[in-house]
């Protein structure tokens, strides 16, 4: 009979297992999207190093998956499709989970032999079916489901380890059970190449061991326990992630250095120590019998096994494939890679407040580098020694949260919790910063989201509580896809559900308690998250709401209890209670399914390849972060689209091995004519150059300031209070001078522009400092002559141009260097337009396919980003407008609005930009109309956000500021003074110039 359930309980778990993954596969993204999903797919595909701290064991996953791939613009579907899986099989082993708990509670202690009725199945089977379907539809998991990310297989991992040590738990009296705990040890090495964020479950599992080996468990073993399993995480945090790649990187640098042996025997010997100590381990279990030290043995070669998935990136990153971020190639730099030192550190439990100030600097652990002695041996030198600041002890407090010294945080601290920015904060302010921001705000507020509702996709935007109303509501909120309201009935439903477990089986409740506050608010404390975030980060929680969906689903056991009250007979209770149940997830489907739907939706890959088709060929296109270049390195890398562009991360030129990188051929793309050595850049060495003034020098030639800087030319150093000796720059203005013949010869200056051909390029750079990106820079410039074409991405804030402004012009979605000076423009506006270059990338080139669909939900980072092409279709068809060609600048706007229809990327700031071509065209009442439009939208939105946490929406408030800049140029441009008045009244009201 027991065969039975099985045979029920699996074919159910199936059938929740399918339904799950049809749902993601129909939403599935088709192709690359934005954030890291690029650079992940890019990576499965060719096995690439991506950023740290890597996720090998999904990019191993992904490279096996993308072999299905017919056609290398299939890849990203198919690597999609493998997050769709793996959020399947984490839903799979959710019912699973929810069904053994369940049995517990229904057969209340009479055993695991004990077959249930046909009623207690039903009531099993329904919570399994409603915990598992409320968290396939929850928002952020199923928003992870559909693209190429690490948290849909991090949560699979998760989902698989408390599923086995449940497994474990009802089998733990068999001979041979440690079976399962050996199994749990794999797959938490295996996830430890995807996500550290599993490692979390480990106590709530350790509690799960002491509750099932002790017959009368006490509060202090049980503290004992999670003493004992919080020190397993550390000790796999700490000692075993980077804990052995440091040791043997001591032995390595030993071994080289003073031994003189060659490079990698320090590795090889500890390698060889490393399996000689395990192997003296087991041979000492074996000799006297010691079970547990055996298991624990094993269970530590199993998590090292799945470990061993790292290899993948010190050996790949060693062939320098196209990406190979930090190059970790020796096992000092793969330390450094799974330390991520390249993003700092938070203080956590104890350091420096905010506004601290540093009393001193001292010397910290050297970073080697490979070299060779004067004998040709080899050997390690440190390149850098990475100074520690120290504060003094009054400036240090328990919990440090307000730790951020830039300004932006500063501000935001003040709002959050009203502290000044020249007082010490308080502990209650300090405190108050975590309650009400970290975990209100970063945590609660995601939560809620999952169970209760969402306010839209805006960034920042609030929980929907049932009874909200949308009187009042700027537009942009009020029809917001992503405005879902569960009228609160997962939450009510969770809560039913842990009260049940808590009065039926409190130890079990405690387990699952645990994992929900350790994979939630412990990763709070964890975080210590600044006041900003460029994006939402509710996809760090899923472990914490998968652990309210396990109550979720435990409460309908607990509403078949209540409905005895109204329901006498049995079987209508079991039939009723899951299908009132149902109305959960089945409400959360329909609600979340428009704004989870991303089939059809092709805005980033094309956002790439229309950036990539913007440049010449064999060009140099400088980027400016994630959203504009994943997509690009996804495009090149996997759909070999324009791979003779170099694409190079502004940012990135910051670090040494990524100048380096620019210094090797990748794709088809030649090296970086660049003539600074590695020693000029080398981490540690002209990161900046600080600006001090020399009256004596009016202006520097970029070709000899460059022959100064490789020379370290005591005419540039300057000392610091520090003693230590910097390179700097006497003066901001800078030229470069241009072989005017030789530029005419390549025709790269169009005819329009032949007359603006300069014979010295003079340009001001900023008076606080050059970064190591700008000195690259600026020897690109000086050593190029012009050969290659260099560009700056249009999503590049002005003020990183580099002083350049004048000497650009605008080709499609990037800027071209040339030594041709701009005609005087708007001070809104960069660089000059290349008509006939921007005409056939807007109308010829690029594609837009589905921007004009209503159908296809377009969330708020496409939306931005996708603004562009009107920034570029309003200044073409200005252009066109001030040549004297009507006819094009009216086939321009025409294209601009038909591509991108208000209703699908609602107009914006930039859609302001083409009133004044409209009304030059005769199209006035369009023009109008698109004014008032315009208008009463920033009108609502400024009314609505000035009223409801302005500090919060300080980005929103900030862009319909620009929009009523653009309505008052528009204004202005077409004499239309009622509506300047309109305009203008508006921005004094809501900003004020006093």
């Amino acid at each position: 009979m027991l065969k039975s359930y099985k045979k029920v309980n699996n074919l159910a778990g199936v059938l929740v297992f399918g339904l799950a993954l049809t749902t993601y596969l129909l939403t599935l993204e088709p192709t690359v999207s934005f954030w890291d999903c690029g650079e992940f797919i890019a990576s499965a595909n060719k096995l690439l190093v991506p950023h740290p701290p890597g996720a090998p064991t999904f990019l191993l996953l992904g490279r096996l998956i993308s072999l299905l791939a017919i056609d290398p613009t299939h890849v990203a579907a198919w690597i999609n499709g493998l997050s769709a899986l793996s959020s399947a099989l984490t839903v799979l082993f959710l019912f699973w989970t929810i069904t053994m708990l369940a049995k517990k509670l229904v057969l209340r202690g009479a055993g695991s032999v004990v077959e249930p009725t046909g009623g207690q199945t039903l009531q099993i089977l329904g919570a399994g079916v409603v915990g598992a379907l409320a968290f396939t539809f929850s928002d952020s998991f199923w928003f992870n489901a559909v693209e190429a990310e690490v948290y849909a297989m991090s949560a699979l991992c998760t989902a698989v380890v408390v599923w086995l040590m449940l497994k474990w738990e009802s089998r733990a009296a068999e001979p041979d059970s440690d079976k399962w705990l050996i199994l749990i040890a794999y797959v938490i090495g295996l996830s430890i190449g995807v996500h550290l964020l599993n490692l979390l479950a480990l106590p709530a599992l350790g509690l799960l061991y002491y509750f099932r080996k002790t017959s009368q468990p006490t509060t202090r073993g049980g503290l004992l326990a999670l003493s004992l399993s919080g020190a397993l995480v550390l000790a796999i945090l700490l000692g075993i992630i980077p804990g052995l790649p440091s040791l043997a990187g001591d032995f390595e640098v030993f071994f080289v250095n003073s031994v003189g042996l060659p490079f990698n025997s320090g590795v090889v010997i500890f390698l060889v120590l490393l399996v000689g100590v395990l192997g003296t381990g087991f041979w000492f279990a074996r000799r006297t019998g010691r079970v547990r030290l055996h298991t624990a043995l094993l269970s530590l070669v199993f998590i090292l096994i799945g470990y061993s998935t790292y290899l993948i990136v010190p050996i790949r990153s060693g062939f320098n494939p196209a990406l190979d971020e930090n190059n970790p190639e020796d096992v000092l730099s793969f330390v450094s890679y799974l330390k991520r030192e390249q993003y700092g550190s938070r203080p956590l439990l104890y350091g420096p407040q905010f506004n601290a100030q540093p009393i001193d600097q001292q010397q910290g652990a050297p970073r080697y580098e490979r070299s060779h002695d004067a004998q040709g041996h080899d050997t390690y030198v440190v390149a850098e020694r990475r100074l520690e600041t120290i504060y003094s002890d009054q400036d240090k407090m328990l919990l440090p949260r307000l730790y951020s010294n830039q300004p932006g945080h500063v501000r935001a601290y003040q709002s959050w919790v009203g502290v000044q920015p020249d007082q010490k904060p308080t502990m209650a302010q300090n405190l108050a910063f975590l309650v009400k921001y970290q975990i209100g705000h970063m945590y609660w507020r995601y939560f809620l989201w999952n169970f209760v509702g969402r306010e839209s996709d805006v960034q920042q935007a609030g929980v929907l509580w049932p009874g909200s109303s949308k009187n009042g509501l700027p537009a942009e909120l009020a029809n917001n896809r992503a405005r879902n309201n569960f009228y609160a009935l997962p939450l009510a439903l969770g809560l039913l559900g842990l009260f049940y477990q808590v009065k039926r089986d409190g130890r079990n409740a405690l387990v699952v308690g645990l994992l929900f506050v350790l994979t939630g608010l412990a990763i709070v404390l964890y975080l210590n998250q600044p006041p900003t975030e460029p994006r939402e980060r509710d996809y760090t929680f899923a472990g914490s709401f998968y652990a309210f969906a396990i109550w979720i689903g435990l409460g309908v056991l607990a509403l078949h209890e209540l409905l005895r009250y109204v329901l006498r007979p049995e079987r209508l209770r079991l039939v009723a209670a899951p299908l009132l149940a149902l109305a959960v997830p089945a409400i959360m489907a329909a609600q979340g399914w428009d704004d989870h739907n991303r089939s059809n939706r092709y805005a980033a890959l094309d956002w790439a390849k229309n950036m990539l088709s913007s440049v010449a060929p064999n060009a140099i296109l400088i980027t400016y972060a994630d959203n504009d270049t994943f997509p690009l390195w996804y495009a090149q890398n996997v759909e070999n689209f324009r791979p003779d562009v170099r694409v190079a991360v502004l940012s990135y030129l910051n670090t040494d091995w990524y100048v380096d990188q620019m210094k090797q051929p990748a794709n088809r793309s030649q090296p970086w004519p660049l003539s600074l050595t590695h020693k000029d850049y080398s981490q540690g060495t002209n990161d900046y150059l600080p600006y001090v003034e020399n009256p004596a020098v009016t202006a520097l030639n970029v070709k000899e300031f460059m022959q100064l800087v490789k020379q370290n030319s005591p005419l540039l150093q300057v000392q610091t209070q520090s003693g230590k000796s910097l390179l700097s720059y006497p003066t901001t203005n800078f030229y470069l001078d241009v072989d005017t013949a030789a530029v005419r010869r390549m025709g790269i200056i169009p005819k329009e522009r032949s007359k603006q051909l300069v014979a010295r390029m003079s340009w001001q750079a900023s008076k606080e400092a050059l970064e190591k990106n700008a000195l690259v820079i600026l020897d690109l410039l000086a050593n190029n002559d012009w050969q290659r074409p260099v560009y700056l991405s249009t999503s590049i804030p002005q003020q990183d141009y580099a002083g350049l402004d004048n000497y650009m012009q605008l080709e499609g979605l990037a800027y071209r260097v040339l030594p041709a000076q701009n005609p005087a423009a708007q001070a809104r506006e960069v660089g000059a337009v290349s008509t006939e270059l921007l005409f056939d990338s807007l109308m010829r080139k690029f594609s837009y396919r589905n921007l004009n669909r209503p159908d296809v939900y377009y969330d708020e980072t496409i939306r931005r980003t996708t603004s562009q092409y009107r920034e570029q279709f309003a200044r073409l068809s200005q252009a066109y407008i001030k040549a004297g060609e009507p006819a094009k600048a009216r086939q321009v706007v025409e294209r601009c609005l038909r591509v991108m229809p208000d209703d699908t990327i609602p107009f914006d700031y930039n859609s302001a930009d083409l009133i004044a071509p409209l009304v030059q065209l005769g199209e006035v009442k369009r023009a109008h109309a698109l004014f008032d439009l315009l208008t009463d939208r920033t009108q609502q939105s400024l009314a609505y956000y000035s009223q409801h946490e302005p500090d919060l929406f300080e980005r929103e408030i900030g862009v319909n500021i620009i929009t009523l800049q653009h309505l008052y140029q528009a204004a202005a441009d077409t004499n239309d003074r009622v509506r300047a008045a309109r305009v203008a009244a508006l921005a004094e009201q809501y900003y004020p110039r006093s």
